[in-house]
């Protein structure tokens, strides 16, 4: 029977992952990817062998989708990873999945790391109630963003190291000194995980900074 495994990868540290994901891996034809590069070097780590690999992109072409979703109708096995995490969320692929499930084909979630989830809970800011940015946009409708989801719930976006501190001094402009938590490079080598005020962070990564960022705003208002 044709099925889309949408498998869940390490964010960073190759050891987080699931013996399923693995299996998965294993038996699937062919997987639909991010960076062949990327997907490589996660095969290799876990001596999964060569696998066709199809890479898609946000902006791939409807053909491209059309192309992968009649190979899976021809009763194939494909596995939907991202670069990092949990895919979809940020991430190519959502149209692979929904046409899967507009054509009937079994659609299965192997679940695993997030850096959306990890950095919530490694937080310890109320996380009942969230937001999930994505990656903010930029300019005037950063701010326009930011103003709208002042004080709501706890807000989690990533951004680039490029635009990081300008993104910090504009919540301060914006939220206030609020609570702030940072994690940058999550579960890698060179993991840094700050908690403090937004002046702070602002004060602490005053200068180059590298890497994935995750961040987490507390709730400004009414805590």
């Amino acid at each position: 029977m044709p099925k889309l495994y949408i498998v869940a990868t390490p964010i960073g540290n190759l050891s987080d992952i699931t013996f399923r994901a693995v299996k998965v891996l294993k038996e699937a034809d062919f997987l639909i990817v991010e960076d062949k590069r990327r997907t490589s070097i996660l095969l290799n780590h876990y001596k999964i062998g060569k696998k066709e690999m199809v890479a898609i992109a946000e902006r791939s072409s409807s053909s491209k989708i059309e192309k992968i979703v009649d190979r899976i109708k021809k009763s194939d096995i494909a596995a939907l990873l991202s670069d990092a995490g949990t895919p979809v969320v940020s991430d190519p692929g959502r149209a692979v999945v929904q046409r899967c499930w507009e054509e009937g084909i079994d659609v299965d979630v192997v679940p695993g790391p997030s850096a959306v989830i990890s950095a919530l809970s490694a937080s310890g800011f109320p996380a009942s109630k969230f937001i999930f940015l994505g990656f903010l946009p930029k300019g005037r409708r950063r701010r326009r963003l930011l103003k709208d989801v002042k004080g709501s719930f706890t807000v989690v976006f990533f951004e680039s190291p490029y635009r990081f501190l300008d993104t910090l001094r504009e919540i301060l402009d914006i939220w206030g000194d609020v609570e702030i938590f940072v994690a940058r490079e999550m579960t890698k080598v060179h993991q840094e995980l700050f908690r403090g005020k937004v002046s702070e962070a602002v004060e602490h990564f005053n200068g180059e900074v590298k890497g994935e960022i995750t961040v987490v705003l507390r709730k400004g208002e009414n805590r």
